[in-house]
């Protein structure tokens, strides 16, 4: 190949890199030009879907365009990840979903698409502890009597979870391993089962996000034990945390974020970002996340990506040391 030849094939590379660069760009400042689809994960009610909606009306403003929250639950929460590793990647459907994403591998080891390749962090929005409950039938108001109590009578205790790998199953396993409390792992196929028979007293604990356990303690029906944040949360002020109750160290939360299809612009994902940030970080839309239990985050897509690493090591680990079934 002659010097020529090689100067005009760099100059085609070149070229091409560059209109491939000018057509990112354009696409980024035209957008949105169309509703922007939020895919829920998850059924209505939860604390995806709740922060989803209490988002919209915000972003769509934000936006100009109208934002559509569709919720797509299943095999907790893959079927509305798959559908949105299948879209395009022009930031018109992104994904909203929380903490058990990151042990996706874990769970399922046969899933259609990889998380870590076909979803790029837009930002976690909020995140808040959970809460160890109790049936008001156990006869143990505090973590150090629940865990005498585990031991004197091992076979007394059962915690529900939303299935293997979810936050609170690995949450509860987490607590075990550092308390040596005893308390068989039962798995439910979402989270209203699990809780009617938390309820119930079929089970008898439970690590709940805030959100969701905040109504059943303010009406007696669970008491609340402690929770896993590092600090307490206003809505449970009165309630210790894990590491207060003689367990230095121990953090745990829950979380709500949002990812885009691979390859979506970076301009696009840097929009949302900002969007969400300046929503967050609103008095009213943080005082609101507050009542809930929730604290907003809006950290960057880098911030993010980190952490969702940072955390599937975590679980892996702990799934290894405590040789864990994920079926």
């Amino acid at each position: 190949m002659t010097e020529t030849q090689q100067a005009r094939g760099l100059f085609r590379r070149a070229a091409m890199v560059l209109a491939a660069c000018s057509a990112t760009a354009a696409m980024a400042q035209s957008w949105p030009a169309k509703p922007v689809h939020l895919v829920v994960a998850f059924p209505p009610g939860g604390i995806v879907d709740t922060v989803a909606r209490q988002l919209q009306p915000r972003l769509q403003s934000a936006l100009g365009q109208p934002v559509i929250v569709e919720n797509r639950a299943g095999a907790g929460g893959t079927v509305g990840a798959a559908e949105v590793t299948r879209a395009a990647p022009d930031g018109y459907k992104l994904l909203m979903t929380f903490d058990s994403y990151a042990t996706y591998s874990l769970t399922y080891p046969k899933l259609p698409f990889q998380p870590a390749k076909d979803l790029a962090p837009v930002t976690q929005i909020a995140r808040n502890p959970l809460i160890l409950v109790v049936n008001p039938q156990v006869k143990a108001t505090t973590v150090k009597e629940l865990v005498t109590l585990s031991k004197a009578e091992p076979h007394a205790l059962n915690y529900a979870s939303v299935g293997a790998g979810s936050s609170n199953h690995l949450t509860a396993e987490l607590f075990k391993a550092i308390s040596d409390a005893q308390a068989m792992h039962v798995p439910y196929k979402g989270g209203g089962p699990a809780m009617q028979d938390l309820l119930g007293g079929q089970v008898q604990m439970m690590f709940l996000s805030a959100v969701l356990a905040q109504p059943h303690v303010q009406s007696g029906k669970l008491l609340a034990v402690a929770q896993t944040g590092a600090q307490r949360v206003p809505a449970f002020a009165a309630v210790p945390t894990v590491a207060e109750s003689g367990y230095p160290g121990f953090e745990v939360h829950s979380w709500v974020g949002l990812l885009a299809p691979a390859a979506t612009p970076k301009p696009v994902i840097e929009r949302l970002h900002q969007e969400i940030k300046r929503i967050v970080q609103d008095p009213a839309f943080a005082a609101r996340l507050q009542e809930q239990g929730l604290s907003g985050i809006a950290n960057t897509p880098e911030q993010f990506a980190s952490a969702l690493k940072t955390e599937s090591q975590q679980w892996a680990k702990l799934v290894r040391e405590r040789q864990l079934s994920m079926e």
